[in-house]
């Protein structure tokens, strides 16, 4: 397995992969890909066994506030996911550690992330890998 940073030409790679976790149309995604993989305020990693793309990590720098931090900017991870059938196998920390090493490259001192109040699997996942629960939230928003 080989961990590299994608490139904006790999755009529609992460989008298909992107789309496997969140439900937005691929293309949509790949055009949000496009964007970030060209801006120095975010990097996406892919994850690739032989020739075959098998997961992705999104992360960027964060200037706002983020819970549980005291510098800024904060290396944030937006995003990971890896196919069935790699997942246990240290693909999803290998990773991780990409986007921590692009974090600290630019100076970040803390990393964080976040994960759906209902989703114990990732939960589970970012306590394994040495994050610590900050807070809970819910948001509430209403048509004026």
């Amino acid at each position: 397995m080989l961990i590299r940073k994608a490139t904006p030409t790999e755009a529609g790679v992460l989008g298909n992969l992107a789309a496997r976790m969140w439900e937005h149309d691929p293309a949509e995604l790949a055009a949000e890909f496009a964007v970030l993989t060209a801006s120095n305020e975010a990097a996406c990693f892919l994850a690739i066994d032989g020739e075959t793309p098998i997961g992705f990590a999104q992360c960027q720098l964060r200037h706002d506030y983020v819970e549980g931090c005291e510098t800024s900017p904060v290396g944030f991870l937006e995003g990971i996911y890896v196919a069935e059938g790699h997942r246990l196998t240290g693909t999803g920390r290998a990773l991780l550690s990409a986007c921590e090493g692009w974090a600290r490259s630019l100076g970040c001192t803390e990393f964080a992330s976040d994960c759906e109040l209902d989703n114990m699997i990732s939960l589970a996942w970012h306590m394994k890998n040495g994050f610590r629960e900050m807070g809970r939230t819910i948001w509430f928003a209403k048509k004026l």
